[in-house]
């Protein structure tokens, strides 16, 4: 039976701690000879990251090897890398190496001993808040050594930091001296990628690049010879430059060198003669040498992403000479490459988003993969029948799949005629509609980044809303990855402006044609999407469009976030996105909500971790001084032991039930399945 109530006060099995409980995805998938080996969130258990390992035999369920308070990930740019690595042995099982988070060490674990205990591999820092760290290993058991990317503070600035390629020995002799680090480049490059060998271990690959330019902006793909003593001969950059983005670089088994490149306009596939390309001179400077480049399957898709993380994996070399390799236009799908053909067969199979966690055995290629209907699965495809299989991380409806939202793909026109991307969610009920005539009220929720993108995938939060009767736009604004380089640099010194006004031209498209309720449309977004969604309250771009907000670890001043109160990784990211500050200071304060706090004229609720670095309270605690005493209701959560990014279930639900709140006082919906927020003025 069909029941008629207002959109926002129907009810909902999704609960707050459902979508607490299933919060995160799989990650860092690797092999370990036959065996698969991944990291997996544990929100209840304070927000950890538990290392799991799948059984070559695949008899048995994966098993987590470490106990609480083991968490396995790692600060490296603050965003982390890939935080473990491992080598099969002929005797007493595999080797794994792994950071933890709570000391930033380096560990070496030898999960089939009799006594399984972790043992560090590098010393304590000497720094607070782990002044030495450590991504990307790869596990080196003839050499002895564990090679990766350290980072390694050298004064209290969050921008006071060197990295370097370094080999740390695996008997423990560096956990108590720091001399025992073999430094294998030197600190010319402010930020690296960990290691990749050569099939014939004579040679190694990695990326770099430097201030102002984020990884998608400008990288080297760089190489060395190794000699026979484990030390590396010049590197030379083989590929890359200023206005190319090389986002990932591997050998393939017959030891030639494939990278994912933008240099067409799109992240494509392409492999580089390593001989010419080490021998070879750059024609300019800032540019990488001009040397042949063979397009191994050129189209205008995507088949690499973002680096925010070190170590993603987006391509595969197979045994053989096949790649597997994601792709696509907005999601990315896995399809199997023949380099020598540029055929490219896709996997069959109901996942629409792979994520950039890549694992190969044999001619098996396994990754983390999702869709609109299920949660994130470690699916294995075998290249030589087709077949694909869930392995582990089955989903499981924990509610009726009935409740979930059934989204729209669409392309929304901006000023000047711009494509705008989106991913429409209607409100979703089973057995419940609203009156004839009333619309729904909608949220535009921001994606973070700003460089990234929403993944069109079953997210229990969005699922939380709309089975409510509020409905959800996750707009992928210009600036976003997956269409392209001239998308993406749509945002260049645009911040502020294009992702406000592509955001604020979904929500008015919606409601112009009667999709949603002008007087009930709200934004929300964490990070640079907190900065957008605050903007957007504050900003004549999008004035008297949303009736009320939700900015979560929000940037909200770019002179202060541009002049030290923000990590080493993003320090100059404004640079691009905004401008020179010694040339465009202006803009910096003009487009700031803080200096624009007086225009804030609805409610809105402010969420904020207190041990994030990357935007740190005082800038929430200067900008509530702004609002304070101007009549504007608005609530303030801080949460304690939280950082960028909120991981502990207890939060998460918090944060939810906040939000559902303010939605529930601002369009006057009457709900009795979430606390009260207390506002004020």
């Amino acid at each position: 039976m069909t029941v008629q109530a207002p959109y926002g006060t129907w009810p909902s099995p999704i609960d707050a701690g459902t979508v607490a409980a299933h919060d995160g995805r799989p990650e860092f998938l690797g092999s370990v000879g036959e065996e698969l080996w991944w990291t997996e969130p544990r929100p209840e258990e304070g927000g950890r990251r538990a290392l799991l390992r799948l059984a070559a035999d695949g008899r048995h369920p994966p098993v987590s090897v470490l106990p609480a308070p083991w968490n396995v990930r790692n600060r490296v740019i603050e965003y982390g890398g890939l935080p473990w690595a491992g080598a099969p042995r002929s005797e007493g099982g595999p080797l794994i190496v792994f950071t933890h988070f709570a000391d930033q060490r380096l560990y070496a674990l030898e999960p089939d001993a009799p006594d399984a205990r972790p043992r560090p591999l590098t010393p304590l820092s000497e720094v607070t808040d782990g002044g030495l760290r450590w991504c990307d290993p790869v596990v080196l058991p003839e050499r002895g050594e564990a090679w990766c990317v350290l980072e390694e503070f050298t004064g209290e600035g969050p921008t006071d930091v060197r990295r370097v390629l370094a080999a740390v020995p695996l008997d423990g002799s560096a956990a108590e001296d720091r001399g025992r680090v073999r430094e294998l480049t030197g600190d010319g490059d402010r930020f690296l990628t960990g290691p990749r060998l050569s099939p014939d271990g004579r040679r190694l690959a990695w990326l770099a690049w430097d201030h102002p330019a984020m990884p998608w902006d400008g990288t080297r793909a760089m190489t060395a010879r190794i000699r026979d003593d484990g030390t590396l001969e010049t590197p030379r950059a083989v590929a890359g430059g200023r206005e190319e983005s090389v986002a990932q670089a591997e050998f393939s088994t017959d030891g030639s060198l494939l990278i994912a490149s933008d240099s067409s306009g799109w992240w494509n596939l392409q492999r580089v003669d390593v001989e010419a390309a080490e021998t070879a001179e750059a024609t300019e400077p800032g540019r990488g040498p001009v040397v042949p480049r063979v397009p191994l399957c050129p189209r205008e898709e995507e088949f690499a992403g973002a680096a925010w993380k070190i170590g993603q994996r987006w391509f595969a070399p197979l045994p053989g000479g096949l790649v597997a390799a994601l792709h696509g236009r907005g999601a990315q799908r896995l399809g199997v490459l023949d380099p020598e053909t540029g055929e490219l067969v896709d996997a069959a199979g109901p996942w629409t988003e792979w994520a950039p966690f890549l694992a190969v055995i044999d001619s098996r290629v396994t990754g983390v993969a999702a869709s609109p209907r299920t949660s994130h699965e470690i699916v294995e495809l075998d290249t030589r029948t087709g077949h694909t299989v869930v392995l582990a991380s089955h989903h499981k409806d924990h509610v009726d799949p009935a409740y979930y939202p059934e989204p729209q793909i669409r392309t929304f026109t901006g000023p000047d005629g711009r494509d705008i991307h989106a991913h429409i969610y209607p409100p979703h009920h089973p057995d419940h509609t609203a009156p004839a005539g009333e619309l729904p009220p909608y949220v535009v929720w921001v994606h973070g980044g700003p460089t990234s993108r929403a993944p069109l995938v079953l997210d229990l939060e969005i699922a939380y809303f709309t089975s409510r009767g509020i409905g959800v736009a996750e707009v992928n604004y210009g600036g976003s990855t997956g269409y392209g380089r001239e998308y993406r640099n749509r945002l260049r010194q645009q911040w502020g402006v294009v992702d406000v006004e592509d955001c604020a031209a979904v929500a008015r498209t919606l409601a112009r044609e009667g999709t949603a309720d002008p007087a009930r449309l709200a934004i929300r977004g964490g990070s640079a999407g907190g900065w957008t969604s605050a903007a957007s309250l504050t900003s004549p771009l999008a004035e008297g469009l949303y009736a009320c907000g939700t900015v979560t670890y929000p940037i909200l001043d770019l002179t202060g976030w541009a002049t030290g109160e923000t990590h080493d990784f993003e320090s100059q990211y404004l640079e691009s996105l905004v401008g020179p500050l010694s040339e465009v200071p202006g803009r910096y304060r003009e487009r700031s909500p803080l200096h624009q706090a007086q225009r804030v004229a609805v409610p809105f609720l402010l969420l904020q971790g207190l041990d994030d670095v990357i935007c740190p309270p005082v800038q929430c605690e200067r900008f509530l001084e702004q609002v304070k005493g101007r009549g504007v209701s608005h609530a303030y959560l801080a949460f304690e032991g939280e950082g960028h990014g909120f991981r502990r279930a207890d939060t998460i639900v918090r944060a939810v039930e906040a939000e559902l709140s303010l939605y529930s006082h601002t369009f006057g919906l009457r709900r009795e399945d979430v606390p009260p927020l207390e506002l004020r003025s």
